[in-house]
This record gives structure tokens, C-alpha cells and sequence, in this order.
């Protein structure tokens, strides 16, 4: 008998908790070097996985993890978004 097929996991890059792919917020570098919030978790492209808390976004900035995990500096706007992103999902 077949084992049901298991979810995705990914580690978060704020706080390094694990977490089915589907719950994180992927933040992808293309391969023009653009940075975009993937909505879809489909786009091509270097990426990496926030959870969904404002905590977690914050201690991926002030540490430099998410700089260091897409291997390119992040701009404002990008963390402007994922902030105004949060914001959402929790209200």
C-alpha cells in the first residue's frame, strides 16, 4: 500500500522554525536579479520562506538572513511590502 504523499517543509528565514511550504511567504530572486514576493510559490528563481508574523520579518532584516539566503541586498520597498503583506493576513 502506498504511503500518503507528505507536504513540502521549509525552514524560516526570521526565526528558523519548519513549516509545510504552503503557510511561509516566499520571497524570490529571478534570474534578472529582480526580488518579488511570490504570491504563487511557482516563480523561477533563487527563494526563500518567511512565516507569517511581523517578528519573524523583522529578525530576517536586522540579521541579514534574507540578504544572505537570495545572495542580493533587499530593498526597501520589498520589506515595505511583506510588512504591508502581514498586516493583512493578521487583521
Amino acid at each position: 500500500m502506498a504511503q500518503p504523499k507528505k507536504p513540502p517543509v521549509r525552514h524560516c528565514t526570521g526565526c528558523g522554525a519548519e513549516a509545510p511550504k504552503g503557510e511561509l511567504i516566499r520571497i524570490v530572486r529571478s534570474p534578472e536579479g529582480e526580488i518579488t514576493i511570490d504570491e504563487k510559490g511557482k516563480s523561477s528563481g533563487r527563494g526563500a520562506y518567511l512565516c507569517r508574523k511581523a517578528s519573524c520579518l523583522q529578525k530576517a532584516k536586522r540579521t541579514g538572513r534574507l540578504s544572505r539566503a537570495l545572495n542580493a541586498q533587499i530593498p526597501d520597498e520589498v520589506y515595505a511590502q511583506l510588512s504591508e503583506k502581514l498586516e493583512r493576513t493578521d487583521g
